[in-house]
């Protein structure tokens, strides 16, 4: 069985504090309602009565993703709406690397900190098996 070695462990939970911290603080001022969150979420063309339903969303998807037996299931609900995110960027015309591809950092980090700290996730997107001994 692969050994997460100690750096590995805590660049993982380095990169998976990093997304907490931006998704929580985006999911609860949806939540809360605060005005910077319901313009912004105006200005890209959806409806005042969304925030609320996308700050649930982000929260709910967040507590999987933190939660381990459900870390995978989390960080494919995250992916799908950061993908979500991506297409409205595309749509609106918006510039590509600050507001485009800001989703797609996210997802990384995500993904890269679960890896990190997995050995059977990291085992997957390798497509190793994770009774691997090679280095």
């Amino acid at each position: 069985m692969q050994v997460v070695s100690t750096p590995q462990r805590w660049i993982g939970r380095v990169l998976t504090g990093l997304v907490t911290l931006f998704l929580l603080f985006d999911g609860v001022t949806k939540v809360m309602r605060h005005p910077m969150s319901v313009e912004g979420t105006v200005t890209l063309g959806y409806p005042d009565s969304s925030v609320v339903p996308i700050g649930v969303l982000v929260l709910v998807g967040l507590g999987l993703y933190l939660i381990p037996r459900t870390s995978v299931l989390g960080a494919i609900w995250l992916t799908g709406f950061l993908g979500g995110a991506i297409a409205t960027h595309v749509r609106l015309g918006n510039p590509l690397f600050s507001h485009t591809l800001f989703p797609v950092y996210v997802a990384a980090m995500m993904w890269a900190g679960l890896a990190l700290r997995t050995p059977r996730v990291r085992a997957l997107l390798l497509n190793r098996s994770p009774v691997d001994s090679t280095p």
